[in-house]
């Protein structure tokens, strides 16, 4: 899960070594969850899914007239939610993808509380690590952790850093991940991010 254009899919297409998810400059593009199964080695298969992001999103072509606009948004936004809520009502493994270059963004803050109460166990991933220097990637990470108060990994699709650090990562996710015996999420308890136009 994370912002529109953080690089879910290109990180999915990363870990697994082929281009299994569509990618796009443009935000907004994954509009339902995505389920991939992997299998690693002889190990048993593994679902890694594709949310939409949150931050942003695309009305379609239909929708796009200004009277329209606020009714697309908030279809947009009711989509999502719903695609949020059914996938986390299972308590799975959870990963926040936040994107390197911007620390400290209200959604992210918001999507990590959540997660952390909606997830079996989650953890945090710093994307395009590529895009800075050394010590502007140091400042980014010392701010993530500070702001999320959690450790985050950071990681590049194009590089390739971290993508093996990220394997072992989900691995323990999983490998510690039960299902919380809990009620199901309700509405109100954290908001989630939200989608905007």
């Amino acid at each position: 899960m994370g912002r529109s254009n953080v690089g879910k899919s290109s990180l999915i297409n990363a870990l697994v070594r082929q281009r299994v998810a569509r990618t796009s400059a443009a935000p907004g593009k994954t509009r339902l969850a995505n389920v991939y199964r992997v299998t690693r080695g002889g190990g048993a298969p593994l679902y890694l899914l594709d949310l939409p992001g949150y931050g942003y999103a695309r009305a379609p072509k239909a929708a796009r007239g200004a009277s329209s606009a606020e009714a697309a948004r908030r279809a947009s936004q009711e989509e999502f939610e719903a695609i949020v809520r059914a996938v986390f009502a299972r308590a799975p493994a959870g990963l926040l993808l936040v994107d390197a270059r911007h620390p400290g963004l209200e959604t992210d803050r918001a999507a990590w509380q959540w997660i952390r109460e909606a997830a079996a166990r989650s953890a945090v991933v710093a994307t395009k690590t590529d895009k800075l220097g050394r010590g502007e990637r140091i400042r980014a990470l010392r701010a993530f952790e500070s702001v999320l108060e959690t450790s985050v990994l950071p990681v590049s699709a194009v590089t390739g850093e971290g993508l093996d650090e990220l394997w072992i990562l989900i691995d323990r996710l999983l490998n510690n991940s039960h299902p919380r015996s809990r009620p199901p999420l309700p509405k109100a308890t954290v908001p989630l991010p939200h989608r905007k136009n």
